[in-house]
């Protein structure tokens, strides 16, 4: 296992000394790291992980900012549409409390799953075990200890649910900034 673990860790170290302009190569490159990479998806560099993105399964379009590490010991699911800030950590792995099962380098693995349209601020971590749903924004500096339903604003250490997402929301994009729907393009 360690043999393996250790390719997949230097084709991440690989992956971060290519340069922002290098998309293409990118692309490729995140296609025979991660185990499922759907379309448009994009990391910045660096990026770090446990067993080199391997046990990683993403949706489409998924972005994440700089210094994203992922404990990907066991499996983490990302759906479409996600946004990840810098410096957040997805761990699955984690260690007994009892000393002498430490001792003996016991560890457990829970996956973790994030949803689609799924916000995840700046320095975040998500803990092994947790799912948060669909629509749903974790605040910057929150540690994600249980479930986060969809559809919310969570944020904290440890993590709570804030606010729903509401009609508000499709009014003002922050504080008393409104939406100039008439100004965006979409498609």
């Amino acid at each position: 296992i360690l043999d393996k673990q250790l390719k997949y860790i230097n084709m991440v170290h690989k992956y971060n000394k290519t340069k922002a302009t290098q998309v293409k190569k990118r692309q490729k490159m995140l296609k025979k790291m991660f185990a499922k990479v759907g379309d448009n998806c994009y990391f910045e560099a660096p990026l770090y992980s446990n067993f080199g993105c391997k046990h990683v399964y993403l949706g489409n379009h998924v972005y994440s900012n700089f210094n994203l590490t992922l404990v990907d010991d066991g499996n983490i699911y990302i759906g479409n549409d996600v946004m990840i800030a810098p410096n957040v950590t997805i761990a699955t792995a984690g260690h007994p409390i009892n000393a002498r099962l430490r001792q003996i380098g016991y560890q457990y693995n829970q996956d973790v799953h994030i949803g689609s349209n799924v916000w995840i601020g700046a320095g975040a971590i998500i803990m092994p075990g947790v799912t948060i749903g669909d629509n749903t924004i974790i605040g910057a500096g929150s540690i994600v200890t249980k479930d986060i339903p969809s559809g919310v604003v969570a944020v904290g250490n440890p993590c709570k649910v804030m606010r729903e997402v509401s009609e508000r929301d499709n009014k003002y994009f922050f504080k008393e900034l409104e939406i100039d729907w008439d100004d965006l393009n979409f498609k």
